[in-house]
């Protein structure tokens, strides 16, 4: 059952990163910094912010890499990388998170770990992980849908369409 769960959060942590290029391809640079007000994130804040996350929580929480993260300038930047930087980075993230995650055995499941400040294990990463991918990769859709309406035609489910 644990190398189920690892294989389905490797599948879900690259399913949402196809989603997030997707979204992110259909974007001109000014609209991936675009932000509604200043309430709310940007697309470019959320690519840093998952950086950031997985970074944090896989590749030092499980991998014990040292990450040094400035979480709240991940909300702040504006217009500091392009799109291509920003996806590039993710990407990069992504697949050592998910090659972090695939090597996982019972152990390290089962240990400890101390991440942000919160009293957790590795289990528990990688469910945080793949839940907080999956709620931004929703805020980027989301938004790329606002900006071009109907044009950015998204159908991730074209199999399910006229259900």
């Amino acid at each position: 059952m644990e190398q189920r769960f690892i294989e389905e959060a490797d599948q879900y942590l690259g399913e949402y990163l196809r989603k997030i290029e997707h979204c992110t391809s259909l974007l001109t640079e000014v609209q991936v910094w675009w932000r509604p007000n200043e309430a709310c994130n940007s697309v470019g804040n959320l690519l840093l912010h998952l950086r950031g996350n997985l970074s944090q929580w896989v590749l030092g929480g499980i991998g014990g890499e040292a990450i040094e993260r400035h979480r709240s300038k991940e909300f702040t930047a504006r217009e500091t990388a392009t799109k291509a930087d920003l996806l590039a980075g993710l990407a990069d993230a992504v697949a050592r998170a998910r090659r972090t995650i695939r090597e996982t055995r019972s152990a390290d499941l089962a240990r400890a770990i101390t991440v942000q400040g919160y009293d957790t294990d590795g289990l528990r990463v990688v469910f945080h992980v793949v839940e907080h991918m999956a709620y931004h990769t929703g805020q980027i859709v989301a938004v790329t849908k606002q900006l071009l309406g109907p044009a950015a035609n998204i159908e991730f489910y074209p199999q399910h369409r006229g259900e």
